[in-house]
């Protein structure tokens, strides 16, 4: 099969046309979901400047109904606010009659499980430094009352710096509304993940089934192993309420106390019992690294800004109901035949200089 035959999987000559008048160029598929697509992509910034990055192309033709009515409205709304170093940055996203196209920074070094596959187990010191980014861009969305429910090592990205960036909110959600946290029944996320409130199929907090999900990247990452290695929901389950699981014996010696009782504490099976992304960051693990256990400048304004967003919308007992976001997403939609642009880097990169301009005052 050609280059050409493989846009066509996804993509009409006309969108390609579209698409290019705006400076994006498609090139080759690079992973696929059952109605979305990844591209290799190219945006030409003028004759001389070129960036590469990837678009995740959506065909809601091809797509069933409650992703339509829920998963995909809500993914939109979350990539549409979010702004953070350690989340992955979706630059544009435009739509064109039944088709997304959300347009994202191309991680070079690809995902944290294909790092493992080819480099093996990662040490302490530098698991420490990845999980910190891990947890300040946890800390962000958390503190936007926003879940990720999908977290495993093939959502974090790993780009040229080495730097880890969490990516695919397919799954996420509001968790707060009318000064109430709002509990999931929505199984989500993978079986080798998923907290065992998750797999008892019970109504559970999404903020603390996040948390123990990064206990299991965390023990993943030292360990290059899973701690669980079942198929059966109801032995998987009964393994993570016993905590039945240990590191592996040529890592465990090598381990600090401090790091193994952080893996510890993540993978807790009483959720409320787990650490938030805040408690860790200013636990003892992460502070053995003096320059971890602060956030960053643009780390802290960006909080901050989340948690004022978060509380105006509380204050006002703001509640935006998923049919009324659906209906304005639907609007936007409508008319023309070009593209629609539903996010441009400009607002972006606006909001980030004003931060650091803020700081040089």
């Amino acid at each position: 099969m050609g280059q050409g035959d493989k846009l066509e999987l996804s993509t009409t000559p006309s969108d390609l046309n579209v698409l290019q008048e705006k400076g994006f160029i498609l090139e080759k598929i690079i992973g696929e979901g059952s109605y979305a697509k990844v591209f290799k992509a190219t945006q030409m910034m003028d004759e001389t400047r070129h960036c590469i990055l990837a678009c995740k192309v959506i065909d809601t033709a091809q797509a069933p109904r409650d992703y339509l009515s829920k998963f995909l409205p809500r993914e939109l709304d979350v990539l549409i606010r979010v702004n953070h170093p350690h989340i992955i940055n979706v630059s544009h996203i435009f739509q064109r009659r039944a088709k997304y196209f959300i347009f994202l920074r191309f991680a070079e070094n690809g995902d944290l499980l294909d790092f493992l596959s080819q480099h093996g187990a990662v040490p302490e010191n530098q698991s420490r430094l990845w999980m910190r980014q891990i947890l300040s861009g946890m800390q962000y969305i958390h503190s936007m009352n926003v879940a990720h429910r999908d977290l495993k090592c093939e959502n974090i990205l790993i780009t040229a710096n080495y730097n880890v960036k969490i990516t695919d909110f397919g799954f996420a959600r509001n968790v707060r509304q009318r000064d109430r946290d709002i509990l999931s029944e929505t199984y989500c996320g993978s079986l080798s993940y998923a907290a065992p409130e998750v797999l008892k199929g019970v109504p559970y907090l999404p903020k603390m089934a996040d948390m123990w999900s990064i206990g299991i990247i965390l023990y993943t990452m030292l360990n290059k192993a899973l701690p669980f290695n079942e198929t059966s929901v109801k032995k998987l389950y009964e393994k993570q309420i016993m905590r039945k699981w240990r590191f592996r014996t040529n890592i465990v010696n090598q381990l600090s106390t401090e790091c193994k009782e952080q893996v510890t504490a993540l993978m807790e099976p009483d959720p409320k019992g787990r650490p938030t992304a805040t408690a860790i960051v200013a636990g003892p693990w992460i502070g053995m690294d003096a320059k971890l256990a602060k956030l960053t400048f643009l780390e802290e304004s960006l909080l901050k800004q989340a948690e004022e967003e978060a509380h105006m919308k509380e204050k006002d007992n703001y509640v935006e109901s998923e049919v009324e976001r659906i209906a304005e997403l639907r609007r936007k939609g409508r008319g023309k035949e070009g593209l629609k642009v539903l996010k441009a880097s400009e607002g972006i990169y606006e909001k980030s200089q004003s931060v650091l301009n803020h700081k040089h005052k």
